[in-house]
């Protein structure tokens, strides 16, 4: 089965609106006639109202870097679904590494913001990787077993087609450090095997798997080559049109 590969931009807490409307004007243009992938950016919310208007006709999309599993109530400072769909955002981060470091997101959290995202039709990119001391202790597999697990429980084979799962290795992002294409490959291999036993082979042949990490022009290509890797998460290289544009088109 082919998959249409993602490039994604995530600008994390970066840009003013005016710097992300400077950002689109400038970036449209350069992936204009560009089908063989498809595209979204990340902003922070309160860019929502100028990236997604100025995106409007393009194949550009555009989602949130997080979202509530609750649907409304006394959640100061959070997103709703319905917050997001109604400025039209159709894509959300769920579980970034930084949501889990900094903002104690578990597994089930993870699994409940996935639940609410499918249920109101989001594209949900779910985000699962290990930190330095789990890989060194020789526990990636045991760690992205536990965490796509979690992520998935209470998921149908039917409920799972709009799935994105990006692999960070979170001893790799904003670091400069990068896992080879091989060991990236390597992992996206466990985590398709490990959907594979949760929903079935055919499921796990469909959904893509994004590499984030430090991904940059000089290394998105030896990455986009692995049979595994289907697309990119990109931080730090994706807040110039220019950088960005040269990752979409590896």
């Amino acid at each position: 089965m082919a998959r249409k590969a993602l490039i994604a931009a995530n600008w994390k807490m970066y840009k003013t609106p005016a710097e992300a409307q400077a950002f689109v004007d400038a970036f449209l243009p350069l992936v204009a006639s560009h089908t063989r992938d498809e595209i979204a950016l990340f902003p922070s919310p309160v860019l929502l109202p100028t990236v997604i208007p100025a995106c409007k006709g393009s194949k550009v999309a555009v989602g949130a870097q997080n979202i509530h599993f609750a649907e409304e109530g006394a959640y100061t400072g959070e997103t709703s679904v319905g917050q997001l769909k109604a400025v039209g955002g159709t894509h959300t981060l769920i579980g970034h590494s930084e949501r889990r470091q900094y903002f104690a997101e578990t597994d089930e959290i993870v699994n409940k913001k996935l639940h609410t995202a499918l249920k109101h039709g989001l594209v949900p990119v779910v985000c699962i990787g290990e930190v330095l001391e789990e890989r060194e202790a020789g526990k990636t597999e045991q760690v992205l077993k536990t965490q796509v697990t979690g992520a998935f429980a209470g998921i149908t084979a039917e409920m799972a087609a709009s799935i994105v799962i990006a692999y960070e290795p979170v001893w790799a992002i904003g670091t400069g450090k990068t896992a080879t294409p091989e060991m990236a490959e390597e992992a996206h291999k466990m985590i398709r095997a490990e959907v594979a036993k949760l929903l079935g082979a055919e499921i796990a042949a469909g959904m893509r798997i994004l590499y984030g990490g430090s991904v940059k022009p000089d290394n998105v290509t030896a990455l986009m080559a692995q049979e595994d890797i289907d697309g990119a998460l990109v931080g730090g290289a994706s807040l110039k049109a220019d950088s960005f544009e040269k990752i979409v088109k590896y």
